[in-house]
């Protein structure tokens, strides 16, 4: 047979129409008039990259002037090939250009690149892979390896093995450095690196995955660098999930074997039991001799040794499971129960190879299902208890609810009234039932004591059923059912459900009208004692100024008849001019002190701040007759400021320090000590001396107003001074006391306000 050439008249004859429209090749003619027709594989392919069907938009830009050459040539009736390069593939195509129709006829031709037919086929079985540059940049990379990876194909071109971005670790969870890459140490040693196990983060999914990658160096040949290193690497993340797992598993059934199996052993396909057996030997105490064959029944006890060897028997022979209870010796002689089982162990082919069994200690179990019926009593003793208990508590709370005398009422988390007790019902003058069920602020909390609606939101009460806080309310008012306001005062408790949110409230509520009339009535009186304390202090103040005019005339006539007729007249005459001037001089200082006492009711204080080492000194001149005249002694030590008014607290530590001075036991001198110390607001001073003391129960009793405690011939005074001391301190803000016993001295305390730090 004799082929013909391409340009044998034969083809010629041909319509060759057919054959382009099929051919897999794009294929287009171009007409003289710069019409383009393509066949389908062109369409198909133009359609990718161009929407108006350019047939130039298949090549880069660079093969362009190359594709017009070859075009015009063929017009010009030559026939052409071109290389050039297509814009989806590696590889170059192969363009042969011929003159077709007064037009040209386009074929296109493409090579599948190697390095492209291989990152599909990677990307088929699931593999990632990626070829590197010498200095490990990445040039190519396929579908699977940006999917594993967490990145898409842009981001990993150009990113190296070095980048300190990579999170990658060992298996034991240490740093993989960069330069420790596979892809590093192929191109350094041009050695292919083997399924190096690696973990790296995942960007998207945010987890670690687990990767085996190798790496393939390649060079030119007879060139000692390398000219590219390939990286395949595959995820086995979930494989090795599930190798760990396994391992998790085994470690869990070793532990769970040793932690219930006592005794293992094994046995013959026949049953014979045959040494070596270490286990059993060190529980019973057996040796080899003892127990080889059948002779481990010895050790089982006598009652049990029937049915074990039966059981035995059968097992072996139906090559079945063997199972079976019974007590076994240990070494010191103590019979243990035990649970026995064994199962046949048979090879590839079905054969029975040997028993391997093992003997659990139901000592525990045992105890433990005594323990367990023990326990089940007492807790049915405890839950009959409970109950019983429970119905007593339940019966006391009705009780209790039924005679207190404040009404309770509760409220689910709506408001709405859930109980009530018989009191909170008299009080408003609902029945229970008609209580129970109704928005309890509609019902009987919806207006003020003055007639203003009351909204809601300010309701204490339903403010504990959004925020769950207890509330105190002193006054305010609920409505009766006849429609007059009821005063009260109430407590909010809430309750809370499982989760701790609030899901209702208990009100406690108290009527308190008997309360206020008793307010009212306590405040009149108040008012009353204050009219009359006013008016006894004018009394006295007015009585004691009154008291003074005719005083000072009975004195001055005293005075003038003693200087007038001293000494004429007998002196009986002169002893009774004598009482009348002491009489007057008593009533004079009476009188004065009675009007200081009046004065300090009456005065308004202004506290400043005051140094007591100040006032001290003042006090000393005014002593300083007393300490002069008989060696008595005044010391301090008063470093603290008080507030105060500096003009009474200087009478009120007189009057103090000339106690100690004038009350000193006979034929010893005086000596007064004042101390101050500082607690928390307030300045407590001490006045001691060395005097003649006060018994116990007169403590109280001097600080009254003319209380005295010895005759005026002993001692002088009118008992007005502890009054006055007591009131001065009282209106500081203040408190005195006295501690003191008999012929030991006595010691003054009183506190001061500070001056604020």
């Amino acid at each position: 047979m004799i082929l013909p050439d391409a340009g044998s008249a034969a083809f010629q004859t041909l319509d060759a129409a057919a054959l382009l429209a099929a051919l897999p090749d794009p294929v287009a003619h171009l007409g003289a008039d710069g019409q383009v027709t393509l066949n389908r594989a062109a369409q198909a392919r133009v359609a990718q990259y161009s929407a108006t069907g350019d047939w130039m938009a298949l090549f880069q830009a660079s093969s362009v002037p190359a594709i017009r050459d070859a075009v015009q040539a063929a017009l010009r009736g030559e026939t052409r090939q071109v290389t050039v390069q297509v814009v989806d593939t590696a590889a170059p195509g192969l363009l042969t250009v011929a003159p077709a129709s007064g037009g040209a006829l386009l074929h296109l031709h493409v090579a599948r690149d190697p390095l492209e037919v291989a990152l599909e086929l990677m990307d088929g079985l699931g593999l990632g892979m990626t070829v590197q540059a010498p200095d490990t940049r990445i040039l190519l990379a396929n579908d699977a390896a940006a999917r594993i990876l967490g990145m898409t194909r842009e981001q990993l071109l150009g990113r190296d093995s070095m980048d300190p971005e990579w999170r990658a670790v060992h298996p034991d969870g240490t740093d993989f450095p960069g330069e420790t890459h596979p892809s590093v140490q192929a191109l350094r040693t041009l050695q292919v690196q083997r399924e190096v196990p690696m973990g790296v983060y995942h960007p998207q999914e945010q987890d670690w995955r687990w990767l085996q990658v190798t790496a393939i160096p390649r060079r030119v040949p007879g060139a000692t660098q390398p000219k590219q290193v390939t990286t395949v690497f595959a995820d086995v993340t979930e494989k090795q999930a599930m190798q760990t797992e396994m391992r998790r598993r085994e470690r869990r059934y070793r532990s769970l074997v040793r932690a219930t199996s006592q005794i293992v052993w094994d046995a013959f396909p026949d049953g014979d039991f045959q040494p070596p057996q270490a286990e059993w030997e060190a529980f019973t105490g057996q040796t080899p001799a003892q127990y080889r064959g059948v002779g481990w029944l010895d050790a089982i006890h006598p009652d049990d040794r029937a049915h074990t060897l039966a059981e035995w028997q059968r097992a072996v022979r139906d090559g079945d499971v063997y199972s079976v209870e019974h007590r076994l010796r240990r070494a010191d002689g103590q019979y243990v129960p035990m649970q026995v089982r064994a199962v046949p162990v048979t090879d590839e082919r079905g054969q029975l190879g040997e028993w391997v069994g093992t003997h659990s200690d139901l000592s525990a179990i045992r105890e433990a299902e005594q323990a367990l019926r023990a326990l089940n009593a007492e807790l049915e003793g405890r839950v009959q208890q409970r109950t019983e208990d429970l119905a007593r508590v339940t019966r006391f709370s009705t009780l209790l609810l039924t005679a207190a005398g404040e009404g309770i009422f509760g409220l689910d988390g709506r408001g709405v009234t859930t109980f009530a007790n018989p009191a909170a019902a008299r009080m408003l003058g609902y029945s229970i039932e008609r209580m129970i069920g109704q928005p309890q602020h509609d019902l009987v909390h919806h207006h003020h004591e003055d007639g203003r609606p009351y909204a809601l939101a300010e309701c204490p009460i339903h403010q504990t059923l959004r925020d769950g806080q207890t509330r105190r309310v002193e006054r305010d008012v609920m409505w009766h059912a006849q429609g007059h306001a009821v005063p009260v005062a109430y407590v909010v408790t809430p309750t809370h459900d499982e989760q701790g949110q609030p899901s209702g409230a208990v009100v406690m509520v108290q009527d308190i009208t008997e309360r206020i009339r008793a307010q009212e009535q306590l405040q009149e009186l108040i008012e009353d004692l204050e009219r009359s304390n006013q008016d006894l202090e004018q009394f006295a103040y007015v009585a004691s100024h009154d008291l003074q005019e005719p005083l000072r005339t009975v004195g001055s006539y005293t005075e003038l008849l003693a200087r007038r007729y001293q000494g004429q007249l007998d002196p009986r005459a002169d002893q009774y001019l004598h009482f009348m001037q002491d009489a007057v001089d008593r009533m004079r200082s009476l009188i004065q002190d009675l009007l200081g006492f009046a004065r300090l009711s009456r005065a308004d204080l202004t506290l400043t701040p005051v140094a007591l080492d100040t006032l001290l000194r003042g006090v000393q001149q005014n002593v300083r007759g007393t300490l002069d005249a008989d060696g008595s002694s005044l010391t301090w030590d008063t470093p603290d400021q008080v507030m105060g008014q500096a003009s009474l607290l200087t009478q009120l530590l007189t009057n103090l320090v000339s106690n100690g001075l004038k009350f000193h036991r006979p034929g010893e001198a005086a000596h007064v000590q004042v101390t101050s110390r500082r607690e928390g607001d307030m300045i407590h001073v001490q006045v001691r001396d060395n005097g003649i003391g006060i018994a116990p129960e007169y403590h109280a009793r001097i600080f009254e107003i003319f209380q005295r405690l010895h005759r005026r011939e002993t001692y002088a005074g009118n008992g007005m001074g502890l009054a006055i001391c007591r009131k001065i301190t009282e209106h500081h803000g203040g408190r005195i006391w006295l501690d003191s016993t008999p012929d030991q001295g006595s010691t003054f305390h009183l506190t001061l306000p500070a001056v604020p730090s």
